[in-house]
């Protein structure tokens, strides 16, 4: 029974507990507000299992952040991170015309797509850093971690619109202006909750703490621990 004045916070009222699984295992509880750790204990871990992990989260949300925190704190290793963001400095510079973006967008996700499959068909644990807001976005990567038998994890991370407006003008980003972050909030609001996710396949989905709950991306990334390696499919399925 939860102490006084604390709860397991819920994810869209579903009964999911915010960090805790969607197969039925025992849940994590996240921090405050809505959350709270067992009497007199730490917070217990959010185990992932090995496999794809997509993130899932406006940009300026918080994912560049965790996934750095995460490489930092030794959790997960830097070639797991297959970041749409890299591999668009990669392959293309700041002076690109707009008329290009179409273009540029398919190939960026096509390198994404490739790089991910390459991992996955080594059955090493990959993620996915990108928007990943629409229900199409998600599929196709799905589709990919199907084709290895290899478990998908959705992280969410959601803050209010005031702390993500906040947070896009602390990073200074050029590239978007805050109606269209706006946007992509709006879309993850109507097109990314937990159930829907889980709907389209993810084995799992949980939330990714963050300023609402007082919690910094490295108190976040503390809170996750990751599985490498996973027992891939011996006959690889066709795309």
């Amino acid at each position: 029974m939860d102490s006084p004045g604390c709860r397991p916070p819920h994810d869209d009222g579903d009964g999911v507990p915010l960090g805790g699984p969607s197969n039925g295992s025992p849940p994590a509880l996240v921090g405050r507000p809505g959350g709270c750790p067992p009497p007199g204990g730490p917070t217990p871990l959010i185990r992932i299992p090995a496999g794809l992990v997509v993130l899932v989260g406006p940009p300026a949300s918080g994912k560049t952040s965790f996934v750095r925190a995460l490489v930092e704190r030794g959790r997960i290793e830097a070639a797991a991170v297959v970041s749409s963001d890299g591999i668009r400095a990669e392959l293309f510079d700041a002076s690109s015309e707009p008329g290009e973006s179409d273009a540029m967008d398919a190939r960026i996700f096509e390198e994404r797509d490739r790089r991910i499959t390459a991992r996955l068909a080594t059955g090493h644990t990959v993620i996915a850093e990108s928007t990943n807001v629409t229900p199409g976005a998600r599929t196709r990567l799905i589709a990919i971690a199907r084709r290895f038998d290899a478990p998908v994890t959705v992280l969410r991370f959601a803050p209010d619109v005031t702390d993500l407006l906040q947070q896009y003008t602390e990073r200074g980003r050029a590239d978007l202006t805050a109606a269209e972050v706006r946007a992509y909030a709006a879309v993850m609001s109507r097109e990314a909750d937990a159930d829907r996710i889980r709907s389209e396949g993810a084995t799992a989905v949980h939330d990714v703490p963050g300023r609402r709950q007082g919690t910094s991306p490295a108190a976040a990334a503390a809170r996750f621990s990751f599985a490498d390696g996973f027992v891939r499919s011996s006959r690889q399925r066709p795309p």
